[in-house]
Formats: C-alpha cells, sequence, structure tokens
C-alpha cells in the first residue's frame, strides 16, 4: 500500500496551497489535467492556463479572508500500481471561525517521474463524499505554517 507516500503527498500539497506556492503547487499536478466543480470543468494543458486558475481561487480566498482549512476525513484507494483514487473532505475556515465552505474533493492520482500527480479533481458537495478502501491522514497545521 501507498499510504505513507499519499500522507506525504497531501501534507505537501496542503503546504503548497496554505503558502499560495505557485511553483510547489505546480510539482503536485500532471499536465494536462482537468478540475471540475459543480458550476465548471477546466482543462489545464499548460503552465500558463495552471498558474492563472490557481490565481483565480487564492485571490477568492484572499478576499473571503480564509486563515485555515482542513480535512474533515480522507480515504483512497489504489486502482493500479500507478493509479490512486483519493477522496478528501475539506472545510475552509473564515475569519470569524465561521464554516466559508466545506467539500468533499475527488482526486486521481497517477505515479509520474517517480513522484506521485493529481491529474484531474472533482469537488462536489460534502454530501457526494464516499469512503473509499483505506483512510489516511491529510496533517497540517495551518495556524503554524507547519506539519502537524
Amino acid at each position: 500500500m501507498h499510504k505513507l507516500a499519499i500522507e506525504q503527498f497531501f501534507q505537501r500539497y496542503l503546504r503548497a496551497f496554505y503558502q499560495q506556492n505557485m511553483s510547489a503547487m505546480r510539482q503536485c499536478y500532471q499536465l494536462p489535467c482537468t478540475l471540475h466543480t459543480p458550476d465548471k470543468a477546466v482543462l489545464i494543458a499548460s503552465d500558463k492556463v495552471f498558474e492563472q486558475e490557481f490565481l483565480d481561487i487564492f485571490t477568492v480566498l484572499s478576499h473571503a479572508e480564509i486563515k485555515h482549512f482542513f480535512a474533515l476525513k480522507a480515504s483512497f484507494s489504489q486502482l493500479s500500481e500507478d493509479l490512486i483514487l483519493v477522496c478528501v473532505d475539506w472545510q475552509f475556515i473564515g475569519p470569524q471561525a465561521e464554516v466559508f465552505t466545506d467539500f468533499s474533493a475527488f482526486y486521481h492520482l497517477a505515479f509520474s517521474a517517480g513522484q506521485w500527480r493529481i491529474f484531474n479533481v472533482v469537488s462536489q458537495e460534502l454530501s457526494q463524499s464516499v469512503d473509499l478502501n483505506s483512510a489516511f491522514v491529510v496533517a497540517y497545521n495551518t495556524a503554524e505554517n507547519t506539519p502537524l
């Protein structure tokens, strides 16, 4: 099983996301990739499109003054030696400790160039969450900007 590798991957992913580190975020994705939300689907086929999409996400979070986000639960299923499906339930917390948003994200990961990389993300309402074969921990302390 790849539980430790997946936990380390999401720790790195969450650190990059929290720090809004575009270069580190880009290392977590295989291009081309797709991002799906209930509102739209985006094909990201270049670094330029990747940067624009994540700049848009980071702008929304900055305007909403999101300071903390964390995984409510996380699980994965290994589909083959180099493919993994992951479900993470996220909660984003606003400046008054209110829930800004919560949702389930389904990540499709492929092992490429010696590391796991995301090639598809589907975000849905939290009610669409599923428990996959193996639970794992997404641990990153956004309050202190450090791994747990």
